[in-house]
């Protein structure tokens, strides 16, 4: 199984977690869904907290970052610092709207699923 979940591997489990559903529906790797839920717990963290706290390479952290505010997952605030300078900080969608993404993502791809097997042998019909 590759890090990125399949829309196949959450059909075939029963109890799929948040986490799983996350990455299948979003096309996010795990660590990435990881970097997501560390960051509702520990919103306004810098790229250095998020390594320190998850055990992983700042240029890792970052990567997983972008992927997540490209996502609509993540948002990135600068904060400037006292000494000069500046900071960035990330903060995590709040879960409420992450769930409407998801649940709304997902009424989507059933819609698709639904529109190709209602049209299917209609071409080959006309």
């Amino acid at each position: 199984m590759s890090d990125t979940p399949e829309m196949s591997d959450l059909l075939e489990t029963e109890d799929p977690g948040f986490q799983q559903v996350l990455s299948c529906v979003f096309g996010i790797q795990r660590h990435e869904s990881r970097t997501y839920l560390t960051l509702l717990d520990h919103p306004g963290s810098t790229v250095a907290e998020l390594a320190d706290v998850l055990d992983r390479d700042r240029s890792n952290i970052n990567r997983s970052l972008t992927t997540l505010m490209e996502k609509g997952l993540a948002e990135r605030e600068r904060r400037l610092l006292d000494s000069g300078g500046y900071i960035y900080q990330y903060t995590a969608t709040e879960l409420p709207e992450a769930k409407t993404m998801l649940h709304d993502a997902l009424e989507e791809w059933v819609d698709r699923v639904h529109r190709s097997i209602d049209g299917y042998g209609e071409e080959s019909a006309s």
